[in-house]
Order: structure tokens, then C-alpha cells, then sequence
């Protein structure tokens, strides 16, 4: 059996959208759960949309994401070179060998007149297509005599390699997502495949290197299928076995509506690509995942249950379960909504699941920036109390500041709302019972306090309350208990005076 071969052919046009990113981890999960190779190849024939520093940020982004090549860029392999900028010379005999096959033309028509003959038709309500029914009176070797197409040829003349698609036929198409299509050759137009200032476009240069690379399975984007009719006939015309094709579903907008697009990040919120990306010609920042506090595991498995189904109950999996679960055949046809909460919620379920010695390391750096000097025995204390409650490392800080530092200020809602009259005899005589505890631990501190609250007849909640907002300025955070033993019994006491004399 063949070897399965895929690749991920991403432009150097940009930042690498989420849904590339997709793209690319179900070509590698693919490769991965049949034994084969995956590729990365720079499709960059379009040098008008060149973005210095593009390929650099796709190739970083996908090592963040865990997604790891046989052959490419860095990696090298039997069919490099693997840009095609690099190829480019190559793709000349390929253009020519159609030529020669009667299955394409040289057209020398110019830009201003097929702009006038596409003027010409929205004057009449209709659209200009270069197809077999206008092909046979413009200006291109299939009209023009032999001799006259070589001089001009020979004179420089600027000119393009157009496709000859088949008259009145049908194009059956089989892909592994959607099924088999089938196209009437009647709606396609005759695609240019080479220009004579040397360079191919996409579609020649897309099969020939999907040939050379020994391609077996294309998995792409739904926006390559209008393409698919023409990719399938140039296999045809070139005598060469056809890979399998897969064609993605969109990922569209939290809504439903559209396609997913960097402008619904930027009203919505939140990233739509890995990594953070500043444009080299504006110098715009968009904003990333890695950036944004999000785990590169937790990011990959959001995106592999964006269109695919696993067929369970299982949301959580490492990429070793998602390479032996994945399936094309359990990819929808139609696209998904981006779901931002359910992205945080997969973090969530990352960081808690995280050993707690990591996530205090991680939080040390956080607690550093803040010119906070702390031990990590001390932070690995706090940790398990409170990684319940976020989604990010970054947002631990909101949750544990009070461990840092004593209050400043007190939150005024929180003394309205708890300090009464009586609030600072019992907080004096609380400080008494706190000074008496021995080991000042969680259960003897709760005990303690628990026994003098029975003893004096107050409420639970009245004291508790009072107490944390002397300990922590607010009405938020742990257990008091755990708060007071990690703290220790002098900083828990010096809090308790110096709050009883703020807020009076």
C-alpha cells in the first residue's frame, strides 16, 4: 500500500489564521494515525502578497502548536527545495508539456481588454467568464496562426498559459468529507496556469509539487473546492494518478453567521491567530494565544473538535489520543462556530490538571514582575486553594495578592456592608484568641475559632466576614483558615490591628 503523504502549503501572505492552523493539525493527525510523512511547503508564487516575516511566524506558530514536520523548510527531505520561489524553473516544462498536449494555450490578450470585455458584460446584466464560448474569438493560440503565435513569442509579447477545459463534459469528483461531486464543464473558465514573466500560479505550481512530493491526500480548506474540478482535470491532462481529496469546513463567527475573521476577534475579544503578529507595514498588533495565557495543548484540542467528532463523550485529549481517534470520515460538512468561552473552558481544564509545582513556577514569574521576591515553597502553598477559579496563570494574581502583601485600602461596600459597632471588640478579642494557637495551622486555627464563636454566641458569618476583610481588604478569596496559616500568626495579627484602626 502507498505511503500516506500529506502536506500543510501554507502562503507567506500574513499571520497564520486559526483556521490554517486547523488545517494543519488534521493533515498531521492524519499523517500520524496511518504511519506517514507530513510536509510543509511555502507556496509563495504570488510575490505581490509577499509579508516579510510571514513564513517565520507560520513555521514558530505550528512548532508551538506541537506540530511537527518530516520534510520542509528546516527539515530538508528527497523533494526539496520546499518554497516554491525556490522551484520556480521547474514549472516551465510542465506548462509547456500541456501546451504540447493540446490541453492548454498561449492567450495574449491584455489587462485593458478583458477589463473592457468584463464591462462590457455587467452593462448587460451578465459576467465574463474565459471559457470554451468566448475563447474562440479573443486573442490566443487557438485563433491566431501558428507562425503569428511564435513571433510574438519571440518578440517578447506578454502572455499567459491558459487551461483548455474540456467542451460539454462532466468533471466527477470524489472527496472523502463531502462525497462525490460532479461539475458541468460549461461553468468553469479556462484558469491561468503560467505567465511569461516565468512565474506559475497556484494551481499548475500546487499539482505539479503535489506530484513531485508524492502527495496522497490533499486536506484542505473549504475554499479551495471551486478549485477542485480544475485540479482533477489537470491530473487528467497530465497522465498522473489524482491524490484523495478532503475538503475542511469552515470555522465560522461565534454566530453562526460568516466566516471567522480577524475583525470578529478584534470586536469580539479575543485571538484569531496562535501567535501575537505585528504587521511589518502599519505595525498593528494583533494578539495571540500563546500570548494570551492559553496552554499550546489546550489551544490544539479546541481546534481538533472544531468540525471533527470524536463519536464520545470525550472532550480532553492529549495529541497521542487525538492521532489514534482522528478520522476524516468523522469531519462534518458543515462549519463550525467559534465558541470563545469554550476555548477559556479548555484552558481550564488544562491548568487544573497541571502539577501544581509547574503552575507555581509559571505564577512565580507573574509575582516577579511585580518586584516581589517570594519562595516557591511558599507560592506551591497557595496554589491548590485557588487554581479552581481561572483560566489563565496570568489571572492568579487577582486571586492571591492578599498572600503578598497586607491591604492598602478597604473595600468600602465590604465595611458598610459587615462592620457594625460591636465589629472591633470581637476582632480585639479574636486577635487574642489567634495569639494563643498552637501550631498556628488550618485545622487548629479553624477549631479555635470555631470553639470561641460557640462560646460567645455570635454569628458565624458576622465574624468571618469582618475578619477577612482585615485580612485581605475585600470580601473575596480561600478558606480563612488555609489564609491565616500561610500568612502566619504575626502577619495575621499586625493585618487585624492595623485594619482595626483604618476602618475605625
Amino acid at each position: 500500500m502507498p505511503e500516506t503523504r500529506v502536506r500543510f502549503a501554507p502562503s507567506p501572505t500574513g499571520p497564520l489564521h486559526i483556521g490554517g492552523v486547523r488545517t494543519a493539525l488534521y493533515n498531521y493527525l492524519f499523517a500520524k494515525k496511518h504511519g506517514g510523512k507530513m510536509i510543509l511547503r511555502i507556496e509563495d508564487t504570488d510575490q505581490t502578497r509577499f509579508v516579510p516575516g510571514a513564513e517565520a511566524y507560520i513555521i514558530e506558530s505550528l512548532a508551538w502548536c506541537g506540530i511537527h514536520f518530516d520534510e520542509g523548510i528546516s527539515e530538508g527531505g528527497p523533494h526539496a527545495p520546499y518554497r516554491q520561489s525556490d522551484r520556480r524553473l521547474l514549472y516551465a516544462q510542465y506548462s509547456e508539456q500541456l501546451i504540447k498536449s493540446g490541453n492548454a494555450y498561449y492567450a495574449f490578450d491584455t489587462p485593458d481588454e478583458l477589463e473592457q470585455l468584463r464591462k462590457e458584460a455587467e452593462a448587460g446584466k451578465q459576467t465574463f467568464i474565459y471559457n470554451s464560448l468566448s475563447r474562440k474569438s479573443l486573442r490566443n493560440s487557438l485563433t491566431i496562426p501558428a507562425a503569428e503565435v511564435e513571433s510574438l513569442i519571440a518578440g517578447e509579447t506578454p502572455y499567459v498559459v491558459r487551461f483548455l477545459v474540456p467542451e460539454n463534459s462532466e468533471v466527477v469528483m470524489d472527496d472523502i468529507i463531502r462525497g462525490r461531486v460532479v461539475v458541468k464543464t460549461e461553468t468553469l473558465d479556462d484558469k491561468v496556469l503560467y505567465k511569461s514573466d516565468g512565474l506559475p500560479t497556484y494551481h499548475l505550481a500546487n499539482i505539479v509539487d503535489d506530484h513531485l512530493m508524492e502527495i496522497s491526500h490533499v486536506i484542505r480548506g473549504e475554499e479551495w473546492l471551486p478549485s477542485l474540478p480544475l485540479h482533477v482535470l489537470l491530473y487528467k491532462a497530465f497522465g498522473w494518478e489524482a491524490p484523495q481529496f478532503a475538503h475542511l469546513p469552515l470555522l465560522l463567527k461565534p454566530d453562526g453567521n460568516g466566516k471567522l475573521s480577524k475583525r470578529d476577534g478584534d470586536r469580539l475579544g479575543f485571538p484569531v491567530f496562535p501567535m501575537q503578529w505585528q504587521d511589518p507595514k502599519t505595525g498593528e498588533i494583533s494578539s495571540g494565544y500563546r500570548e494570551s495565557g492559553y496552554y499550546p495543548d489546550a489551544f490544539v484540542n479546541m481546534l481538533a473538535l472544531l468540525g471533527w467528532n470524536p463519536g464520545t463523550e470525550q472532550e480532553i485529549f492529549s495529541m497521542e489520543e487525538l492521532i489514534q481517534a482522528f478520522s476524516l470520515e468523522r469531519v462534518g460538512k458543515a462549519g463550525s462556530k467559534f465558541d470563545p468561552e469554550k476555548t477559556k473552558w479548555f484552558n481550564h481544564q488544562y491548568l487544573i490538571n497541571k502539577a501544581n509545582e509547574q503552575l507555581a513556577a509559571e505564577f512565580i514569574t507573574f509575582v516577579s514582575l511585580r518586584n516581589i521576591s517570594t519562595d516557591p515553597a511558599y507560592v506551591l502553598k497557595i496554589i491548590p486553594l485557588v487554581k479552581e477559579r481561572v483560566s489563565f496563570v496570568k489571572d492568579l494574581w487577582e486571586e492571591t495578592f492578599f498572600f503578598f502583601e497586607a491591604p492598602q485600602s478597604y473595600d468600602v461596600q465590604v465595611v458598610q456592608k459587615r462592620w457594625k459597632q460591636e465589629t472591633p471588640a470581637q476582632m480585639t478579642a479574636l486577635a487574642l484568641v489567634l495569639e494563643s494557637i498552637e501550631p498556628f495551622d488550618t485545622a487548629h486555627i479553624d477549631e479555635a475559632i470555631k470553639q470561641w464563636i460557640e462560646a460567645s454566641g455570635f454569628g458565624m458569618g458576622a465574624i468571618m466576614n469582618a475578619l477577612r476583610l482585615l485580612l485581605v481588604g475585600t470580601s473575596k478569596g480561600p478558606h480563612l483558615g488555609d489564609i491565616m496559616a500561610i500568612i502566619g500568626k504575626q502577619e495575621s495579627l499586625k493585618r487585624i490591628q492595623t485594619g482595626l484602626h483604618a476602618i475605625k
